[in-house]
């Protein structure tokens, strides 16, 4: 299903493309080209590309919208993380509680006044 929709999109993309490129300019970009009238002029009469713009454009917004459906659905909740096997520095233990990882470059607990460097004694 995913690949139907991926190669619809694309013809919808390639469609938009060469469907805005044969359009006429109409001006007012870096002031060149198509008519006068400017920002005075009535706005004209849809014509049959522009209609067949905003036809593929529609289209194309719901493909994306479907394929960004398809891909979180296929996704199950994993991430990349998950796919290289690293294990997240923290743990749960048998009663639910967060357990930070063991080693010597953690700080003090709270309330310890050992020193953060070690001494020598």
């Amino acid at each position: 299903m995913e690949n139907v929709v991926l190669i619809i999109h694309l013809f919808l993309a390639l469609g938009l493309i060469a469907v805005v490129l044969m359009q006429r300019s109409e001006g007012g970009g870096l002031g060149m080209g198509g008519g006068g009238g400017g920002a005075m002029a009535g706005r004209a009469a849809a014509t049959a590309m522009g209609t067949l713009t905003w036809v593929l454009a529609v289209a194309f917004i719901i493909t994306s919208i479907t394929l960004t459906i398809i891909a979180a659905r296929n996704a199950s909740g994993t991430s990349v993380i998950d796919q290289l096997g690293i294990t997240p520095p923290a743990q749960n233990n048998e009663s639910g509680e967060l357990v930070p990882p063991s080693g010597d470059l953690l700080p003090p607990a709270e309330g310890d006044n050992a020193p953060l460097v070690p001494t020598a004694d």
